[in-house]
């Protein structure tokens, strides 16, 4: 396995609130902690994502985003950006594709974490829709559009340059080639997803699940608990 990078900047590119913290909390926590900037881009605003009785797609919205900039600072992360599209409408769309080259051309990550945009993972799951579509997306914008200059030429004109992103690390994926140890830093992903208390449930018992999902992803390595990623290593 490569050593693990050290970028300057890195831009998570998410679907939901949350999906920072379940896929890559350790991960960015080592980053933060060595000094990376990271920024958050949810797209969507999380409205759907409540069985709560009497609970409306307004005041999740509030909750969900309120949690997320929290649990973005448990882990060193004060830059969060919500798009605002609604939870279960993502499209690959012409307008969503030219917002995320403007957030990859404003931020010029060194490291991009986004979705795998994968249909299955194993034989029990589907991935979620909104997960695929986001995953997909940004990887259209960071090639080719965020690296050609001629693609929402409307950027240069507000001074945003393109881009060329060489690393990408893919969350929930079926195909991982690349763990980060996270034994130093497994405690502060509890932390910030324990902020989401929305969607979370009993801590006790998520500290006790994540602890062992992160354990099944460090087995047969030489650390305690990892995250895993599909890694893709652009060339010039």
């Amino acid at each position: 396995m490569t050593e693990f990078p050290q970028p300057e900047r890195v831009l998570v590119i998410v679907a939901h609130p949350d999906d920072p913290e379940f896929g890559a909390a350790g991960t960015i926590a080592r980053w933060t902690r060595a000094g990376a900037k990271v920024t958050y881009v949810i797209v969507t605003d999380g409205d759907k994502g409540s069985s709560e009785p009497g609970m409306t797609s307004a005041e999740i919205t509030h909750r969900r985003q309120a949690e997320q900039v929290a649990a973005a600072k448990a882990a060193g992360v004060d830059d969060v950006v919500f798009l605002g599209v609604r939870d279960g409408e993502v499209e690959n769309s012409l307008e969503l594709r030219g917002q995320i080259v403007r957030q990859i051309r404003l931020h010029r990550p060194d490291i991009i974490v986004t979705h795998d945009p994968t249909t299955y993972i194993g034989t029990h799951r589907i991935n979620h829709r909104d997960h695929r579509t986001v995953g997909a997306t940004t990887l259209d914008a960071i090639f080719p559009l965020a690296r050609d200059r001629l693609n929402f030429p409307e950027h240069e004109q507000e001074g945003l340059e393109a881009h060329n992103v060489l690393n990408v690390f893919l969350l929930f994926t079926d195909q991982p080639d690349y763990w980060v140890d996270i034994s130093d830093t497994i405690d502060v992903k509890i932390a910030a997803l324990s902020e989401h208390k929305s969607q979370v449930g009993d801590l006790e018992e998520l500290d006790e699940r994540m602890r062992e999902r992160c354990r099944q992803s460090a087995e047969n390595l030489s650390f305690e608990y990892a995250e895993a990623f599909r890694r893709i290593t652009l060339l010039r």
